[in-house]
């Protein structure tokens, strides 16, 4: 049992003001693993205080010392991998097989761009017999997920404090575990006081009190679509800069030349990677109508071949949702698919076999049309969709036609041909044939996905303003 009794405001450990607590829920076992103070405004105002205070200083800061602390940030990372790994494996259920090298690792690799960044970025040049420079927001207010803790502090507020912002984090109250081992790790760094504050809580609590709070300059926010809506609303009483990272519902489109072995394996990996609980998973799959009995084939065998169970087996390859809420609302939109008339052809509303405590859903696939809910609606589970299509205009036209626009897929045996289909795409981000990710390159969407961009220097570009000095 992991008691934090503290938060991490300017440079120190401190008391908060309420002595609630929040307890934490390992989702494998639904045991309480961790208590986090409750946060409350007064919390709120002392952390963006002690960040305003810290941000002249931290933003005349050179380059090159801010390369030196992100580098070293990496090292602690890396230094505290397992420890970190454990915890967040513990607090989301991801199991540990991809935690250790996508969370942890990818902790490390995100820190290490960063610092390479910061040198590529060009932050005063001569325009026209003007000097324009790029300066930093100011105070930054960084609301962060749940489904990748650590990694979602390092890309809001590692890249805000690489821009020579200052921050006040709140961690998710869900999985906060990792975002208080960083707070720990930015002062073992060196990271002067004030620069980076975290507090714990809830978002009516304390999100909105940073939000609202008249020193605030810029809100970034990771989250549902209606959190999303709820801080442009508070941010637009003060005409504070917002970046939104929100939901997906993405398609992977397979053209008829594509090898369709390796695509919807690839897709069903892509689309159940932590159970589903990714704004950018692809929860459409898009494939010709006269290929549709071969993908549907090789769907069911994809999704019965996923190993359920302890996160921490290094066999699992699927962990729990998050909580029992959660368990709850995607067993619903199971539901909702069958009373649509989509065809189940994997999973369903029961229990994994041998699973008798955890949130644990079955793989499931559906096979169905875009006009219907488990299509349109983020489930933030592990649940894909298979529509059929006639021609590939039709299957732009199905993959444009949603209200998200985070990610997608195309898969094709000329890389061409899928390119010139992924251009015609209105998303943020496309793969090709199952090419990696670039962690140099932009994250971020489209519609209501949000808008504005993370990742490489476009990340840390997102909190800085524009001066130009004439003369």
């Amino acid at each position: 049992m992991i008691e934090r009794k503290h938060i991490h405001i300017g440079g120190k450990w401190v008391d908060p003001v309420g002595k609630e607590t929040i307890e934490v829920v390992n989702p494998a076992t639904e045991e309480v693993i961790a208590t986090i103070p409750r946060c409350t405004p007064e919390d709120a105002n002392r952390a963006v205080t002690a960040a305003a205070e810290a941000f002249t200083a931290w933003s005349n800061t050179s380059i090159a010392e801010r390369v030196a602390l992100f580098n070293k940030m990496a090292d602690l990372v890396e230094k505290r991998g397992h420890e970190l790994t454990q915890a967040s494996v513990s607090e989301v259920g991801q199991p540990i097989r991809f935690t250790a090298p996508l969370q942890t690792g990818g902790a490390v690799d995100e820190l290490k761009v960063m610092a390479e960044n910061l040198q590529t970025i060009v932050w005063e040049e001569d325009v026209g017999g003007a000097v324009v420079r790029r300066l930093p927001s100011g105070v930054v207010g960084a609301i962060t997920a749940w489904n990748g803790p650590l990694r979602s502090v390092i890309s809001k507020a590692g890249a805000a404090i690489a821009a020579g912002c200052t921050v006040v984090v709140k961690g998710s109250e869900i999985a906060p575990l990792t975002s208080f081992i960083f707070a720990e790790i930015t002062e073992e760094a060196g990271l002067p006081p004030g620069v980076f504050n975290l507090l714990s809580g809830t978002g009516p609590e304390v999100g909105e009190a940073i939000v609202t709070h008249k020193l605030v300059d810029m809100v970034s926010l990771t989250g549902s679509v209606r959190a999303g809506r709820r801080v442009m609303e508070l941010a637009a009483q003060d005409v504070k800069r917002v970046h939104l990272e929100l939901g997906g519902k993405s398609a992977n489109i397979l053209l008829d030349d594509a090898d369709f072995e390796k695509a919807v394996s690839v897709g069903l990996d892509d689309a159940f990677r932590n159970s589903g609980q990714v704004c950018g998973g692809l929860t459409r799959m898009l494939v010709p109508e006269d290929r549709l009995a071969e993908a549907e084939a090789l769907a069911i065998a994809k999704a019965e071949s996923f190993v359920i169970g302890d996160p921490f087996d290094p066999a699992t390859t699927l962990g729990p949702v998050i909580s029992e809420a959660a368990l709850e609302r995607v067993r619903n939109y199971i539901r909702i698919g069958q009373d649509e008339g989509a065809r189940l052809l994997a999973g369903g509303t029961d229990l994994p076999k041998g699973i008798t405590r955890g949130y644990f859903v079955r793989p499931t696939v559906f096979t169905g049309n875009n006009s219907m809910r488990i299509a349109r609606e983020e489930i933030f589970g592990p649940v894909l969709t298979i529509i059929p299509y006639r021609t590939e205009v039709e299957a732009i036209a199905i993959a444009n036609d949603s209200d998200f626009g985070l990610a997608g897929a195309v898969w094709s045996a000329s890389r061409d041909r899928a390119v010139a289909v992924a251009r015609q795409i209105r998303t943020g981000r496309q793969r090709i044939n199952g090419a990696p990710f670039s962690k140099n390159a932009t994250h971020g969407g489209f519609k209501h996905s949000g808008f504005g961009r993370e990742w490489g220097r476009f990340g840390i570009e997102e909190f800085t303003e524009y001066q130009s000095i004439n003369g």
